[in-house]
């Protein structure tokens, strides 16, 4: 295997992650949303909206490389109130100290190689330098890869779902919960 590593994305960066948004999600998202969705994601437009992502900072956004190849990212930081709310909108105790993993995606084709766990704690450590101690996620009820991954990293389904309008059709996303003190590798 060529040299892998983990690097904070500039904005040279940020065509490659648009890239590996449109083709993971349509590679790993076709049985969940509709096709026209997944048809219609263009890919110099996610390009824009990481660009003011990784130059404005509001997220740290992590790029995972095997060689010359980009094949990962992740973007992670504070998490806003909405995310980690209760059904009844009560905020945890613990909520100044909870980061989130907005997305971790890593090409199928690259998959089962530790970018994933790379990536994850690279943000976790992100995290708690920032103070942070707990994580939470977000992912599709029935993205099976993405739960089991992150339980394998030791989070758990905390009990609250979602639904959100995926163009007409409604997606179900679990919320997944752990400890940010983790070595993953």
């Amino acid at each position: 295997m060529a040299e892998a590593a983990v690097h904070t994305a500039e904005p040279d960066d940020v065509d490659q992650i648009a890239r590996i948004q449109v083709e993971t999600w349509r590679a790993v998202y076709a049985s969940l949303l509709p096709e026209e969705v997944l048809a219609g994601l263009d890919q110099d437009e996610i390009a824009e909206v990481w660009q003011a992502t990784v130059k404005q900072g509001d997220a740290t956004v992590h790029v995972a490389t095997e060689g010359t190849w980009t094949v990962g990212f992740c973007a992670a930081g504070p998490a806003p109130d909405t995310e980690i709310a209760d059904a009844d909108g009560s905020l945890p105790k613990d909520a100044a100290a909870v980061g989130l993993i907005a997305t971790l995606l890593v090409e199928p084709r690259w998959g089962r190689r530790g970018h994933g766990g790379r990536l994850l704690a690279t943000a976790a450590a992100g995290l708690r330098a920032a103070g942070k101690s707990r994580g939470v996620v977000w992912v599709p009820e029935h993205d099976d890869v993405s739960v089991a991954f992150y339980e394998r990293a030791g989070w758990q389904r905390d009990g609250m779902v979602r639904t959100l309008d995926a163009g007409g059709r409604p997606l179900r996303e679990v919320r997944l919960t752990g400890d940010l003190d983790m070595t993953l590798a």
